[in-house]
């Protein structure tokens, strides 16, 4: 395998055939910790060039399968059909043997919406919509699975998410484990839908045509209620990050959950609900205590997640409101809902 750098790339490209031999910039693009992202820009086009690494950039030792690259690009060669112009990058080439694929760059304006949250900036439209976009990716795989049959393989899912997410979990907190192994197990049984295995944020641009989303390695055909309880998990930790604005982070949870209850059908939305907000359990005291916690909470604010996520987990909220409940008994701290 030939690992590729900003100093090594355009000479790959050129070699390979899938640039000219004109001049070309190449960029680094941080924020992941799985993979060499790359921003090729010719004189023709710009796009993204793409390569597995083996072991993750996490303050844990955290390894993973290579080929998981070819799973993402095959998943969004599946779905770019499927969901809204500009949603799915659109796949442009692939060199199978050194785990590398290329696909097209994110309109001009992209803006990362982690970032933008981070800025203190909330936009419940754009929320609803990344609700939209998820509930339609659920929706059309639950009702035709044949479109992701192939991705029924769950090694890297339990590799990048079941290990250090869930098992961490009930390492670290064995006061919940008892409650996180049947979530385990039913995302390692019977499939659902399409899972993308990492809908937050950080991988989401969102810009003036609507929102591009990446990253889709982890994706697998089976729980989908898993990427529900990540993506709020994300924005609940925003909460808890800003306290003093934390009404209009937890008014994008609402948001989200009208695009998703609006187009995914597929199940009764109770059901999902109640998945969804168990995985959100989970999915809190992963940030915080698992493989690859957030960066961006104080030990103070760690703590508040941290009890919020075992509550979620002993005391089995239902739905949404149930949820918010158990904030307003925190009223004096950091994460309280007025």
């Amino acid at each position: 395998m030939r690992e590729l750098t900003t100093a090594n790339a355009q000479a790959y490209l050129t070699e390979k055939g899938f640039i000219g031999p004109g001049p070309a910039r190449i960029d680094l693009l941080g924020g992941g910790v799985s993979n060499i992202v790359l921003r090729v820009e010719t004189s023709e086009h710009t796009f993204i060039l793409k390569q597995s690494c083996p072991q993750l950039r996490t303050r844990d030792a955290w390894f993973s399968d290579l080929e998981r690259v070819f799973r993402e690009q095959e998943v969004m060669q599946v779905l770019e059909p499927l969901l809204p112009p500009l949603t799915v990058p659109h796949v442009l080439f692939s060199d199978r043997e050194n785990f590398v694929f290329a696909m097209s760059h994110a309109p001009a304006d992209a803006r990362v919406w982690k970032h933008v949250l981070l800025n203190g900036e909330t936009d419940n439209a754009v929320a609803e919509h990344v609700g939209e976009i998820l509930g339609s990716m659920h929706d059309a795989t639950g009702r035709n699975p044949r479109l992701v049959e192939a991705f029924r393989d769950a090694a890297v899912f339990v590799q990048l998410r079941v290990d250090p997410f869930y098992r961490r979990v009930q390492e670290r907190r064995p006061e919940v484990a008892h409650m996180v192994a049947p979530i385990i197990e039913r995302m390692l049984s019977a499939p659902v839908a399409l899972c993308h295995g990492d809908y937050t944020p950080k991988n989401m641009l969102v810009h003036s045509h609507g929102c591009t989303l990446v990253d889709y390695e982890t994706a697998y055909y089976g729980d989908p209620t898993m990427d529900i309880g990540l993506f709020l998990c994300h924005l609940l930790l925003k909460a808890i990050k800003f306290a003093n604005r934390h009404d209009e982070y937890v008014d994008l949870t609402y948001a989200f959950w009208r695009g998703y209850e609006r187009t995914a059908t597929f199940r009764p939305f109770p059901e999902l609900q109640r998945h969804g907000i168990e995985h959100l359990g989970v999915c809190l005291l992963a940030r915080v205590d698992g493989t690859s916690p957030v960066e961006y909470l104080d030990e103070g604010q760690r703590a508040s997640a941290r009890k919020l996520g075992c509550q979620i987990l002993l005391e089995s909220p239902v739905i949404w409101d149930d949820v918010l409940q158990l904030l307003r008994r925190h009223s004096a701290s950091s994460f309280a809902v007025a």
